[in-house]
């Protein structure tokens, strides 16, 4: 196992953006209180107020000092204000960032099994989403994100809506003719089977390509459609309340060069707290399904949601081309789809 000062050394030698897991040791005595960063792409806030992501990151850095007797202290980044959201993953990897909360298609580039966690019309209910963790396909998962560097923390998944400046997207025939932001390389696929024109940015990115006209709709979680303010340029809301094709693993994530140069005491106590904070995240995700509605309708939109028979249209498409271009793309994809339609 890596020593606590091996670690800070490889750390201070790794650091370019971030100085993580810095180690500090208190006067007077020879324990080591260890410093990890945490870091995310969406808005700050406190532990009691804000974007629920923010807030579950939080509550993990709160719950692991408590219980470690300050021998851990987790600093939360908000805001990508550590590192561009893109090169989290690539940092993790590298044990140049500690953790973070992070969209698992953002890093499909990087391990292409990763984009299962945003495959259109594949996972349809929190229900659903929420058995793949002790499912084949989430031990699948974890067993492949573990031999690239990665270890799963904790679990969240959100359903996702459309924001869009002028009509509603709800159906495959309205998607003709848009430029739309799907959030992964599958979602894409969809879309443009369905005759829109898409591009590929971070969510926290969307407001602007909107505000500017190169986006005329954008596909993002509920959370996200809150906490970066569309509503005040968008016309329409195709909800994902009631059912949606639109659900995104978006797990706290840790680099498993750091978590295995933790004494193995203190990586049974974060991977405690990853699992306890799933219940929040989940009822975090499924109050903003209900709010994001009341969000945009006082702001004016139009609020549409989508029937069994649309959903159905969409999985279609899906099916012909998400799903086939994934399990086209190496064995292991494929496996990881076909235990994850096993999960009803």
């Amino acid at each position: 196992m890596t020593s606590a000062s091996t670690l800070n050394r490889r750390h201070l030698l790794a650091a370019g953006l971030a100085a993580p897991a810095l180690l500090t040791f208190g006067r007077g005595t020879a324990q080591a209180a260890t410093t990890l960063k945490i870091s995310h792409q969406f808005p700050g806030g406190s532990i009691d107020e804000g974007d629920f992501r923010d807030r579950m990151c939080r509550k993990f850095a709160a719950a692991v000092k408590e219980r470690s007797k300050g021998a851990i202290d987790v600093q939360v980044y908000p805001g990508s204000s550590l590192m561009k959201t893109n090169a989290q993953f690539s940092a993790m990897r590298k044990g140049a960032l500690d953790l973070s909360l992070y969209p698992s298609p953002y890093a499909g580039g990087e391990v292409p099994e990763l984009n299962i966690g945003l495959m259109p019309a594949l996972v349809s209910s929190y229900a659903q989403a929420l058995a793949w963790k002790t499912a084949p396909v989430g031990k699948k998962l974890t067993e492949i994100l573990d031999a690239k560097g990665i270890v799963l923390v904790s679990w969240v998944w959100q359903a996702g809506g459309i924001a869009s400046r002028e009509r509603p997207l709800l159906t495959p025939d309205d998607a003709k003719g848009m430029k739309v932001r799907g959030g992964s390389r599958e979602m894409d696929l969809m879309m443009k089977q369905a005759g829109a024109a898409t591009l590929s940015l971070p969510s926290n990115e969307s407001y602007a390509a909107m505000q500017t006209g190169a986006c005329d709709a954008v596909l993002t979680s509920s959370t996200s459609l809150i906490s970066f303010r569309l509503e005040e340029i968008s016309k329409a809301l195709t909800s994902g309340r009631e059912r949606s094709y639109w659900f995104m693993l978006e797990p706290i994530m840790m680099s498993k060069i750091v978590f295995s140069g933790l004494p193995k005491d203190q990586q049974d106590l974060i991977m405690a707290v990853g699992s306890e904070l799933e219940s929040f995240g989940q009822e975090g995700a499924k109050a903003d399904d209900t709010r994001v509605e009341e969000v945009f309708s006082k702001a004016g939109a139009k609020v549409v949601q989508l029937d069994e028979a649309t959903l159905g249209k969409w999985r279609d498409i899906a099916r012909d081309t998400a799903w086939k271009d994934f399990a086209n793309k190496n064995a292991s994809c494929a496996e990881l789809l076909k235990l994850a339609e096993q999960v009803a």
